[in-house]
């Protein structure tokens, strides 16, 4: 059973559950109803799972099943514990592919003394960081498929379920791209079953997809047998994107055939010639454009169970199909809809065959808290009664029922972004009264420690583990040291020098909160404490920092009703028993999300911007604030250009606000904002909070994302950078784009600057003649801006050691290189806060 990545026990009553999860009956008494006639349940083909949760305990063979991921655009965990999951006899596999630092591993959990316990780990035997292995798994007795990065299969196999697993084969297609396929997609799916293993390759062929076959022969060995195509095929239909086996039959899903409604090819073994031969289409009633119909599939004897996890408006459905031997073909037994359909729930995401039972996740439920439904009966006995299943704990995002796999007596359910995108599972036995949880299960704290003794110079193109030139490393502090527990990452930085001390100070954002760090010896960085996001609110990517009079100002996006925190920051000269928990000074509330907190010294204003969800949101535009007393800021007033901004609304991603001291007299000593608007640059005059007005705005060649930008310090120029130009293919190297706004009213491009990397470039700052630019996995990038329509890269620092410096949101996310002392600090997302030093020459 595969899940969708595009996208309580007790008879009317709740109660609370071991391990954080629940069961209910999830709606009102008056509308359930029962199917006692046999007849009814057989010829019925729609209706809701609205009955009363009732138990039964099966004893029917078990079908080991596993998760697999397809489709177009990947629902991505950040660690990928959960990614995929399967269960055999007694055993629950579970695969963690998205390791950075290590390479991909699966899980073999156990029940040891009463408990799940983790019982063994497997890699690949060529395994290296960011494999990938493990992005697909698929078990049969003891037979596994596990693939990974670059279109590889693996296969394991060991003699008993009391052996160690090892590696036994690499499957490899003649016709697919030498090296294992990645660019055809081969391994986006797999399954096995007996001496059989399908690969799918959904994008072969350009995207008309195929299916390999594969056959263990006597002696042990794999070797493809037949590639798998429709009878007649649609163009670019993806077929392979999902695929399952179980003895002599096999379905295969094309989720784009049809304008995206989606198809599932039937197919069955011919003993005599060993040949899989089509057997038809397995067909439903009324499907809509784009609703990807098998999506999710699952496959057990002459049942099998298809996931729809688009259909009508992301609300989902599934239906159980059954294979009638003497007709030879697939009938639609029943459509299966969730009692408590929500628009977005994603109903049908991943899908099992339990034994009996039916178990569905719809990982959009709640908020894309998630949930999963367990459907309890039979096709052939009637169905007696639905448990929904959720977990306690659950936050917006967390994607309960992500992925889920059972066999007759154990199911397991992924939260696939628990812990910030980490990832856990929970599994669930069966007894004689019913289903219950066993024990949730994670991964360990992901721990990266690149620290250094010392400070490290960049020597040969490297400092330590890290590539450079003309930068050297002072010091790394890991995020778990800071503050960080099992999937927390960094985002923004800001420093602050504390006049009276001397001491300079990171103030480093984190997804939970923020944390304070004393850098005034450099090279023993110490970590004082943390403020954590404003009560109430959920962790998320984006928090923002900025200082006045000894105040840090912190806002957060996608939080819920965080506002702006105020926290006087001379409370970090004398503390003690470090690391502490701070609480804000003070609280501003007239905002809810906020993606960037911009702040003027010069006048005493702060600027929220890309306000949303509550509060005067201004369009997203500026909304600005007075903070000249900083413990009682009050609403200033708003602006927003509406000829700017994705949605016509003005909205600023991020903005710089000066007193001008440019060329342009004509805004001599005027407070000016430069926005970056999505679309455009924003310039505009907010001297008068009561009557802002909008200057100028300007376009340049293939936009995607104006994301951010500094002025150079004689007010001459203004620099930006595209979050997104590079990711879209619109260029082919990072691109800084260099305004001429020697002239206000007309500010013109007057060069783009093309680095030789192609990484996404991200926050960028002006300090004299230089820019630093944290560029994601291409690290800190220093640029000469001594002419600035020509700048010169003399110094990097690459703060993302693991893959290419291509596109893409891993790495350092921004820096500080403002301290009189020289430091840089800059953060990397998983790695941790970097102190840098910029040697005494820097040469192109």
């Amino acid at each position: 059973m595969n899940a969708d990545p595009d996208s309580e026990s007790g008879i009317g009553s709740n109660f609370s559950a071991p391990f954080g999860v629940s069961f209910s009956s999830g709606f009102p008494r008056e509308r359930a109803y029962y199917l006692s006639d046999s007849s009814l349940r057989r010829t019925m083909k729609k209706f809701s799972f609205v009955m009363v949760p009732l138990f039964l305990a099966s004893a029917l063979p078990a079908a080991a099943q596993s998760w697999r991921t397809g489709d177009g655009d990947n629902y991505r965990n950040e660690i990928g514990f959960g990614t995929a999951v399967t269960v055999g006899d007694g055993e629950v596999f579970i695969s963690e592919p998205q390791n950075f630092y290590s390479p991909g591993l699966v899980y073999i959990y156990r029940e040891i003394d009463g408990e799940w316990q983790e019982s063994a780990r497997i890699t690949a035997d060529d395994g290296e960081a960011a494999d990938g292995f493990g992005s697909q798994i698929a078990l049969d007795g003891n037979t596994l498929l596990v693939s990974a990065g670059g279109g590889k299969v693996y296969v394991f196999e060991r003699s008993s379920p009391a052996e160690e697993w090892s590696q036994a084969a690499l499957l490899e297609a003649e016709d697919v791209a030498e090296g294992g396929g990645g660019g055809d997609g081969f391994g986006v799916n797999v399954a096995v079953s007996g001496e059989y293993a399908i690969v799918g390759a959904h994008s072969q062929a350009e995207f008309n997809g195929a299916a390999y076959v594969f056959r263990r022969d006597s002696d042990g060995r794999w070797s493809e047998v037949q590639k798998i195509t429709p009878a007649e095929p649609e163009e670019g239909e993806r077929f392979g994107v999902r695929v399952a086996i179980s003895g002599g039959r096999a379905i295969v899903s094309a989720t784009r055939h049809g304008d995206g409604q989606g198809a599932v090819y039937g197919f069955g073994l011919d003993e005599e010639t060993g040949v899989w031969e089509e057997l038809g289409l397995l067909t439903v009633d009324e499907l809509g454009e784009n609703d990807r119909f098998g999506s999710a599939i699952d496959l057990d004897g002459n049942r099998a169970l298809v996931g729809t996890s688009r259909n009508n408006r992301f609300v989902g459905v599934a239906h159980l199909f059954i294979f009638d031997d003497e007709s030879g073909e697939w009938s639609d037994a029943l459509e299966i809809n969730s009692f408590d359909q929500e628009n977005f729930g994603q109903f049908g995401t991943s899908v099992a065959l339990a034994g009996s039972d039916i178990l569905i996740g719809a990982p959009g439920a709640f908020q894309f808290n998630g949930g999963a439904y367990l459907i309890i009966g039979s096709y052939d006995e009637g169905w007696l009664g639905v448990e929904k299943v959720t977990a306690d704990d659950l936050v917006r995002g967390d994607r309960f029922g992500s992925s889920v796999a059972a066999s007759d007596d154990i199911a397991v359910i992924s939260i696939g972004r628990d812990d910030y995108g980490a990832g856990s599972a929970v599994i669930y036995q069966r007894s004689d009264s019913g289903w219950w949880p066993a024990g949730r299960i994670m991964s360990e704290l992901e721990v990266i420690d690149f620290a250094v003794e010392d400070e490290v110079e960049c020597e040969d193109g490297s400092a330590s583990a890290f590539g450079c030139n003309a930068i050297d490393l002072v010091a790394v502090l890991p995020v778990q040291d800071m503050g960080g527990t099992r999937g927390v990452k960094l985002n923004d930085i800001w420093g602050w020098t504390d006049s009276t001390t001397g001491h300079d100070y990171a103030l480093v954002g984190r997804v939970d909160g923020t944390s304070f760090v004393d850098i005034s010896d450099p090279i023993n960085p110490r970590y004082l404490g943390d403020l954590p996001m404003t009560e109430g609110t959920r962790g998320n990517s984006w928090r923002d920092i900025k200082v006045y009079k000894s105040h840090a100002f912190i806002v957060a996006d996608g939080a819920g009703e965080h506002g702006m925190q105020v926290f006087d920051l001379t409370q970090l000269r004398d503390v003690s028993g470090a690391p502490v928990t701070f609480a804000e000074t003070a609280h501003y509330d007239l905002i809810g999300n906020s993606h960037n907190i911009v702040i003027n010294e010069q006048t005493g204003f702060a600027y929220a911007v890309g306000v949303n969800g509550s509060g005067e949101t201004c369009g997203g535009g500026l909304h600005m604030i007075n903070i000249q007393n900083p413990i009682n800021p009050t609403f200033a007033g708003c602006f927003a250009d509406p000829e700017t901004g994705r949605s016509g609304t003005g909205y600023s991603h991020d903005a710089q606000c000066v007193v001008y001291e440019g060329p342009d007299s004509d805004y001599a000593g005027r407070e000016i904002c430069f926005g970056s608007n999505e679309t455009a640059l924003s310039i505009a005059d907010v001297t008068d909070k009561d009557n802002p007005v909008a200057i100028s705005r300007a376009t340049y060649p293939n936009v995607s994302y104006a994301h951010q930008g500094w002025i150079t310090e004689d007010h001459r120029y203004f620099l930006t950078d595209d979050e997104g130009d590079e990711i879209a293919g619109l260029v082919e190297n990072t691109r800084t784009l260099v305004w001429d706004i020697t002239d206000l009213d007309d500010p013109v491009l007057a060069t783009e600057y093309f680095a030789s990397i192609s990484s996404t470039d991200h926050n960028l700052y002006i300090n004299g003649d230089r820019v630093y630019q944290s560029n994601n996995t291409g690290g800190l990038r220093v640029l000469d801006i001594s002419d600035p329509t020509n700048p010169v890269e003399v110094g990097y620092f690459d703060t993302f050691p693991s893959g290419e410096d291509g596109p893409g949101y891993h790495g350092t996310w921004s820096n500080y290189p403002f301290f009189e002392s020289g430091l840089i600090i800059a953060t990397g997302r998983r790695e941790g806060l970097f102190i840098l030093r910029e040697q005494r020459e820097l040469t192109p």
